[in-house]
């Protein structure tokens, strides 16, 4: 799937109140404006009209706007996280995106964020996490089932979503954890294991040929090389305080 847009929104001030279980201490707000400053400008370097949303006052993850939808050619579906706190912040992004794509929604009692859903080719794995059950998972199926989509739930062993472990990096390989390495639902794929000490570099994001990557990940960035794409790295360092990843900042589309 190559993509033309992407909608982004920017960090608020409160973002260190957010949802985390890292023990990496609070992020440096001003950082973390420079840093999704560049990851913007990354974007738009990777061909996509980018749309930047105002902070979301009350909801300090909400810059992690991947979670609110998940985003095909044919329809947008809006999420129901499983952290009670971020509800909220799916009706601004439904806004934007409803200019875009005809709309559906997850009900109760299904979870879901779109952090666990990975596409790949016309098929999509959906991660089952502490934020996305299976109601959830069954809801978002049957409707890209509709549109001609397979699709398979995976269990999340580790890590907050699927993606934090798992990603398309193109040409049918992806780039998962050693958790996944063997994963029977892979099979099909190459896969690309990360070393231990490199996982965080999982969340690697695919943008039409361009690969982007959390830079200081030398084993993972040699890697990826062998695939022969343009490689960018992105300094998330604060964004992963918060638990937070390339994909999870934006809605590619």
């Amino acid at each position: 799937m190559r993509f033309s847009c992407a909608l982004t929104r920017l960090p608020g001030k409160d973002m260190a109140s957010g949802i985390t279980a890292s023990n990496l201490g609070p992020p440096d707000h001003d950082k973390a404006l420079q840093q999704f400053e560049a990851y913007v400008d990354t974007l738009r370097r990777c061909g996509l009209s980018v749309t930047v949303l105002e902070p979301l006052e009350g909801f300090p993850d909400a810059h992690f706007v991947e979670d609110a939808a998940v985003v095909l050619p044919e329809i947008a579906v809006l999420t129901r996280s499983g952290a009670r706190a971020r509800r909220g912040e799916v009706e601004t992004v439904a806004n934007v995106l409803s200019a875009y794509r005809k709309t559906a929604a997850i009900v109760p009692p299904g979870t879901l964020d779109g952090g666990d859903v990975l596409m790949v080719d016309n098929h999509i794995f959906i991660g089952l996490s502490e934020r996305t059950n299976e109601f959830g998972a069954r809801q978002l199926g049957n409707i890209v089932s509709s549109f001609g989509y397979t699709w398979t739930t995976v269990p999340v062993e580790a890590g907050l979503h699927f993606k934090s472990s798992v990603n398309s990096v193109g040409d049918k390989t992806l780039l998962t954890t050693s958790v996944f390495s063997d994963h029977p639902s892979l099979s099909a794929y190459e896969r690309i294991v990360l070393a231990k000490n490199e996982e965080y570099a999982g969340n690697t994001l695919l943008i039409n040929d361009h690969l982007i990557m959390p830079s200081g990940y030398t084993d993972t960035k040699e890697q990826l090389q062998r695939l022969n794409k343009s490689i960018i790295e992105v300094d998330m360092s604060e964004f992963r305080k918060m638990d937070g990843g390339l994909t999870c900042l934006s809605l590619r589309f």
